[in-house]
């Protein structure tokens, strides 16, 4: 049902400092807040020391802040990205399913409530939707909190319950655990604290680590813009959405991006068990239009990527775009 890690991926990494290593947290954080370049090894040893005990919360957040002054380079990120995704298990499925897994993501909105009927929407279209989603972040509403407003709801779910959902159901939306994606599960909670939720490097690696383990078919990305965003500036949401789809790209998933105006809230109601309703009113075909109306070209991305209708556009790294 699942790996403890991909069999792609290189092998464990270095030992504890303590055991002869010269790599350190501590060398890590100075050597990040000096603005220099980490190597694999050193991405490999601080993932891998999350939730462990070997890296104290204040250094977690001092690395945290010291990657949001300081920044990323793309190989810095995509090594982040996958090592994030190899500290849990990485999901398997069964053949029968291949071409069919697919995921959608969004970077986040006041009353952004897009994925509760689009998943269920997916699903009856003949897709299968095993999307590991994350709790509110900053101002957005976390899909998670959404669905834990309905009473006896359980969003902590192992793989092989994923799979029984995803067999009977078509689609499951769960949370991060100490199967799946651990490592975000630790850096997630401390973004919001430490006011780094807005570093693109940080962004990139926790949704697609994600992603990645989903072992996806087919990826679509919503990125917002806009004054209820994070980023406000097309510009600032267009250099997100390359940086996203580059990396999907770069680790196996074909990914593509929407950008989509955050200037006021999606829908007519704002808080986790009205925007249940109104993604239910939504699968019956009604609800507010402007809900209606991105859950079909996030629908229809999804669609073109799983029959490889756009690959030639996928692989140039082309971006769509909802105004």
């Amino acid at each position: 049902m699942s790996s403890p890690r991909d069999p792609a991926h290189p092998g464990p990494g270095p030992k504890d400092s303590e055991e002869g290593s010269l790599i350190s947290i501590p060398e890590i954080i100075r050597k990040k807040r000096d603005g220099q370049t980490l190597q694999p090894d050193e991405i490999r040893y601080f993932v891998q020391t999350l939730g462990s005990g070997r890296s104290r919360e204040g250094q977690i957040g001092a690395m945290l802040m010291a990657i949001r002054l300081r920044g990323m380079d793309p190989c810095e990120t995509l090594m982040l990205t996958r090592e994030m995704a190899a500290s849990g298990t990485t999901l398997e499925w069964p053949a029968q399913w291949r071409g069919l897994l697919v995921d959608k993501h969004s970077t986040g909105g006041v009353g952004d409530k897009v994925s509760l009927p689009l998943a269920p929407a997916l699903a009856a279209c003949g897709c299968k939707v095993p999307m590991i989603s994350g709790r509110g972040l900053g101002h957005t509403g976390g899909t998670l909190d959404k669905l834990e407003s309905v009473p006896g709801f359980c969003v902590s779910q192992s793989p092989e319950q994923m799979r029984e959902i995803l067999e009977k159901a078509g689609c499951c939306i769960v949370e991060q655990s100490q199967h799946l994606v651990p490592a975000d599960k630790v850096l997630y909670a401390l973004r919001d604290v430490t006011a780094t939720v807005d570093s693109l490097p940080l962004i990139i690696s926790s949704i697609l680590s994600k992603k990645m383990v989903e072992k996806l078919s087919a990826l679509v990305l919503d990125v917002k813009f806009g004054s209820a965003a994070l980023y406000h500036t097309l510009e600032g949401a267009e250099q997100l959405a390359q940086s996203l789809v580059s990396v999907g790209n770069h680790l196996g998933t074909k990914t593509a991006a929407i950008l989509s105006r955050m200037d006021e809230p999606i829908g007519c109601r704002v808080g986790n068990s009205l925007e249940v309703l109104e993604a239910l009113q939504c699968l019956e075909g009604g609800g507010p239009g402007d809900l209606r109306e991105l859950n079909w070209p996030i629908s229809v991305k999804v669609t073109f990527l799983t029959l490889y209708t756009v690959k030639v556009a996928v692989q140039k790294r082309t971006l769509y775009y909802v105004n």
